[in-house]
C-alpha cells in the first residue's frame, strides 16, 4: 500500500520555540498529538532528514518532512486461525500464544494476528479495550510464546489492566541466553526509545524508564545458560534488552544480540524467550490464579542439542 509524503515545513523565526509535536497541531496538521508522537516514534516524521523525538523545540531552519502512512482498515474480520486456550469463562480467557503471532493489528500485519482469532472465537469482545486490540490487556512480541490473559469484558480489562500498571502480577519467562551466566542476579536499568535507532529500545534513550528484571539459574550449558527470569516492571523489549546488556543476549535475538550467538555458535530461528507463568486475581471471583506452559518444542530440540554438547 502506498504511504503519502506532504509537502515538507521549513521553520521561520520561532522567538518562543516549541515542541514538535505540539508545533505540528499549530500548523494544522489534521491529526491527534498521540499519532502525531506515534509517527514521529516510527520514523514517519524526520527532522532535517533524521529521527528525532516529539520533545525536540523546533528552531529557525529546521526542515520537517512528513509521511502519512495508509489508514489502518477500520473493520476487523475474524479469521478462525488455532488458539492454544488454557481457561476460559464468563469474564478471560488463557492462551498460550504460539511463536510468530502478532497480538495485534500494526503496520504490515493487517491480517492473520490474534486479535483476528480472538474475535471468532469470542463473539462479543468487540469494542472491550478499543476496536483494535479487543480484549488485549498485555502483549507478547511476535517471536515471544507463552501465557497471555485476555479481558472479555470492560470491568475484566479494567481490573486485570490496573494490575499490570500496579506491577502487582506474577510473571516468569525461560529464557535461553549465550554465555555462562555465573550467578543470579538482578538488572536495574532505566530504558527507553533508543536516541538513534528509533525502532529500538536502550539506556541511550532521551525518556528512561524505570526497569528492572530478576533472574535465576535453571540450567548452565557451555555456551549458554538456560534462566529463569521475572520482569519487575513491564517495559517494552525489557528482558530482551536487559540480558544483551549483562552480556547475556537471548539467543536467536537478531535485533539485540544476533553477533554474540553467532559468534558462539548459537542459532535459532526465533528469539529463545518464553513467557512460561502468570499469575493473576480473577477480576469477579477475586480468587488468586496462575497458570503455566512448559518450554515450547523448538526451545526444548536446542536445549537438548545443548545438553548433549556439555
Amino acid at each position: 500500500m502506498p504511504k503519502f509524503p506532504t509537502s515538507p515545513i521549513l521553520v521561520p523565526d520561532e522567538k518562543n520555540p516549541e515542541r514538535l509535536d505540539l508545533y505540528l497541531i499549530k500548523k494544522g496538521l489534521s491529526l491527534a498529538r498521540a499519532q502525531i508522537q506515534r509517527l514521529i516514534t516510527e520514523e514517519q516524521i524526520l527532522l532535517n532528514g533524521k529521527p528525532t523525538r516529539a520533545s525536540y523545540k523546533v528552531k529557525k531552519g529546521d526542515r520537517i518532512d512528513i509521511t502519512i502512512p495508509p489508514p489502518t482498515p477500520l473493520e476487523l474480520i475474524p479469521e478462525n486461525l488455532p488458539l492454544d486456550i488454557r481457561f476460559e469463562d464468563h469474564a478471560l480467557l488463557v492462551l498460550n500464544k504460539a511463536a510468530g503471532m502478532v497480538v495485534h493489528p500494526a503496520p504490515g500485519h493487517y491480517e492473520g494476528t490474534m486479535v483476528h482469532a480472538l474475535l471468532h472465537h469470542c463473539k462479543d469482545l468487540t469494542g472491550i479495550g478499543g476496536r483494535e486490540r479487543p480484549g488485549i490487556v498485555h502483549r507478547l512480541d511476535k517471536e515471544t510464546s507463552g501465557v497471555m490473559v485476555i479481558a472479555k469484558t470492560d470491568a475484566a480489562h479494567r481490573f486485570l489492566s490496573k494490575q499490570f500498571k500496579d506491577h502487582s502480577i506474577d510473571r516468569m519467562y525461560w529464557a535461553l541466553v549465550c554465555g555462562k551466566v555465573k550467578k543470579p542476579g538482578k538488572i536495574d536499568l532505566a530504558i527507553g526509545r533508543d536516541r538513534i535507532h528509533r525502532k529500538k529500545i536502550s539506556a541511550r534513550t532521551a525518556s528512561p524508564r524505570e526497569a528492572e528484571t530478576r533472574y535465576l539459574i535453571k540450567e548452565r550449558f557451555k555456551t549458554a545458560t538456560w534462566l529463569e527470569v521475572s520482569p519487575q516492571t513491564g517495559r517494552t523489549h525489557q528482558i530482551r534488552v536487559h540480558m544483551a546488556h549483562i552480556g547475556h543476549p537471548i539467543i536467536g535475538d537478531k535485533e539485540y544480540g544476533g553477533k554474540t550467538a553467532k559468534s558462539l555458535g548459537l542459532e535459532a530461528d526465533r528469539q529463545m524467550l518464553h513467557a512460561a507463568m502468570l499469575g493473576f486475581v480473577h477480576p469477579t471471583t477475586k480468587e488468586r490464579l496462575s497458570f503455566s506452559t512448559p518450554p515450547p518444542p523448538d526451545m526444548t530440540v536446542i536445549l537438548n542439542h545443548l545438553r548433549t554438547k556439555s
